[in-house]
């Protein structure tokens, strides 16, 4: 699975995965990516008619529908019990040292003692459905949708800027499977850019088999804090974003054999304060991280021991090599005094798959040094509109 991003847990711990791949006790981001700035190939709404909802109802519609919209959000959207609630059962699969209470897992029993427990169905059995052609842009800092996420299926041509997407949480944070704030599947030419996407059920963003290709996700904010904190390929980039506050997973990409795969470009992200790992390279991944900025990252790379191929570049020599495969030098990656090692993940091979990408070769990273200031400037939402 491309990328999962956790939050920060409570109690410290990072817990093993299940046996479904991914850790529910955490924020987990799985297939996510990015191309570059500005994706020139999509232009959403761009042309359509632009429309300002005012209910619910009409953000929905709009959404849905199959006419060429600019959706301009001046509000926050509050889907939290639009649905109803569900009652069900959740199961308590972890404990804690220091005596706090861990999330529950919504509907996954696995042996252990069920537990009666009230949910929103926004949340953990909904999302926004968005067709092709949409242009979904907030007003301000304070314009987006809460409680429910977004699902783009077998679509294309899509643009989500400046909005918020939190509190996916369903009733209350404790319970896992809450719900993923973007779902792709089968997607093509998606710009997810200037965002602020904060306490989601599950995932922040997620892929699919079905391969989503074209996707660009940049300057975005992904805020992990919690009081429960913690056959074809994908083609993507991730650019220019702030991840912050994650502990583990950020991004796992891969974890497949076989004929499916993830190219993945890491470009010019901010990690920050990240007391777990950033990048794990998976099985059936191919990942070129250069221009990232790691600052206070316990674990920057997990290396070798997940299975993927990864060229990190760390020297100038690394640099220079991308010169041979992609006809520019790539930019060296900064991790600070705070942040643990890495070793070496040259693995040339990702220069010819991922490197050969037009998007990748036509691309200039911004000198690493500007990275800290310039995300910090950009991410989230306020910015664009």
């Amino acid at each position: 699975m491309l990328e999962d991003f956790r939050r920060y847990h409570d109690d410290g711990q990072d817990y093993d995965d299940d046996d479904q791949g991914y850790n529910h006790n955490h924020h987990e981001w799985q297939h996510v990516i990015v191309r570059r700035q500005g994706n020139p190939c999509t232009t959403g709404g761009a042309g359509g008619v632009t429309v300002t909802p005012t209910t619910t109802a009409e953000l929905l519609g709009y959404l849905s529908d199959s006419t060429k919209r600019i959706i301009v959000l001046t509000k926050i959207f509050d889907f939290t019990s639009y649905y109803g609630t569900t009652n069900g059962k959740a199961c308590k699969p972890w404990t804690c040292s220091n005596g706090s209470s861990p999330q529950m897992t919504i509907d996954s029993g696995g042996g252990q003692t069920l537990y009666s427990v009230t949910y929103y169905n926004s949340g953990a059995n909904k999302a926004l459905v968005v067709n092709s052609n949409k242009t979904i842009i907030g007003k301000g800092s304070s314009a987006g949708i809460k409680g429910i996420g977004l699902s783009l299926v077998n679509v294309s041509n899509v643009i989500i800027q400046n909005i918020q997407i939190t509190d996916l949480k369903s009733v209350h944070p404790q319970y896992v499977w809450g719900g993923d704030a973007i779902n792709l599947a089968g997607a093509t030419k998606v710009w997810i850019d200037h965002n602020y996407i904060a306490r989601v059920g599950r995932q922040f963003i997620v892929t699919h088999y079905d391969p989503s290709t074209g996707i660009t996700i940049s300057n975005n904010f992904f805020d992990g804090r919690s009081t429960y904190s913690a056959s074809t390929s994908d083609q993507l980039t991730m650019m220019q974003n702030h991840i912050y506050y994650t502990s583990g997973r950020g991004p796992h990409i891969g974890g497949y054999t076989g004929s499916y795969g993830q190219q993945l470009h890491l470009v010019n992200n901010l990690f920050d304060s990240i007391d777990g790992h950033a990048i794990d390279a998976a099985v059936g991944s191919s990942v070129l991280a250069e221009g990232n900025y790691f600052q206070s990252v316990k674990q920057p790379d997990t290396g070798t021991s997940s299975g993927g191929s990864e060229y990190f570049v760390q020297t100038v020599s690394d640099a220079s090599t991308c010169s041979s495969y992609m006809g520019r030098v790539c930019e060296w990656n900064k991790i600070d005094s705070a942040s643990g090692a890495v070793a070496a993940r040259l693995t040339t091979s990702v220069l010819s798959s991922v490197g050969s990408l037009s998007a990748v070769k036509s691309l200039k990273p911004m000198s690493v040094a500007d990275v800290p200031a310039y995300v910090l400037a950009n991410r989230g939402v306020g910015i664009v509109n």
